[in-house]
């Protein structure tokens, strides 16, 4: 990733995606499933990331913290004396500032180049954070992650996979229904051929990509967070009968973790030290 791409993501969310709309929410929401049907799963797949936090300690790193923008976000830090927030958008920082106030510290920062020594936090998250990244430095953002945290303790890291199993499946059918419904062909976004990117910068891992330069060298666990794309959600769950479908969705995602965390569209990524 070369600094002019980080630029660009950085005048994204600073200009951009931490901006708030006049529904009150930021750009970024519109990559999440809001609507009443999804709610419950939503915060249910978001208290995932407390399973692979040590619940208490003197600093938590946030690292691409964003404004910490959902209310269970909040909670990850809940037994922790600081949590510190480190975003390469001032924007973000900001809003995060708004949201959490003196509980939080706030470093204007690269999660591929940690400012901190090493030992320092007692826990650490990053959300939808390290596939901002080029994926050769997928594996220095781990790293410097594994590197600040205290011996015997963990970070949890939530990113998408790059094309999983279950969103493969269910794109033939969302292709019909963008048909029926008189949609054009959805084209997939290749950021880096095009001459003026729109967004911001994504590029996401394979479980075997993680498995074999990752954790090869830290210590992790994959674990199911969320199975099911905003895109599946948006087209599938409906107001009937949706909600009785996401609890059954959730519950497959207990009973089978081994199945949903690496073929869902998002895993939860323990690393421990």
């Amino acid at each position: 990733m070369t600094n002019d791409t980080k630029q660009k993501v950085r005048e994204f969310y600073d200009e951009v995606g931490w901006m708030q709309e006049n529904d009150g929410h930021y750009q970024n929401a519109r990559f999440e499933d809001l609507r009443p049907v999804s709610r419950e799963y939503i915060h249910r797949t978001r208290l995932r990331v407390l399973n692979g936090l040590i619940p208490t300690g003197r600093y938590m790193l946030d690292a691409g913290s964003g404004p910490v923008q959902y209310e269970e976000y909040k909670t990850y830090s809940q037994g922790y004396e600081k949590r510190v927030c480190l975003d390469i958008s001032i924007q973000a920082l900001r809003e995060a500032r708004t949201r959490i106030g003196g509980h939080g510290m706030y470093v204007v920062g690269d999660l591929a180049n940690l400012p901190f020594k090493k030992d320092t936090f007692d826990g650490a998250v990053s959300m939808h954070a390290i596939h901002h990244l080029a994926l050769p430095e997928h594996l220095r953002a781990y790293a410097e992650i594994h590197r600040v945290l205290a011996p015997g303790r963990t970070a949890a890291i939530v990113n998408g996979w790059n094309d999983p199993f279950l969103s493969r499946m269910a794109e033939p059918l969302i292709g019909i229904m963008r048909k029926l419904s008189g949609r054009a062909e959805k084209r997939k976004k290749e950021w880096s051929n095009e001459e003026i990117p729109a967004g911001t910068f994504v590029e996401k891992m394979t479980p075997e990509w993680l498995r074999h330069e990752i954790g090869s060298q830290i210590t992790i666990e994959i674990k199911p967070w969320r199975s099911l794309s905003t895109r599946f959600l948006r087209w599938f769950v409906r107001p009937l009968g949706g909600r009785m479908f996401l609890k059954f969705v959730f519950w497959l995602e207990d009973a089978f973790p081994g199945f949903f965390a690496e073929n869902g569209q998002y895993p939860l990524i323990v690393v421990r030290k």
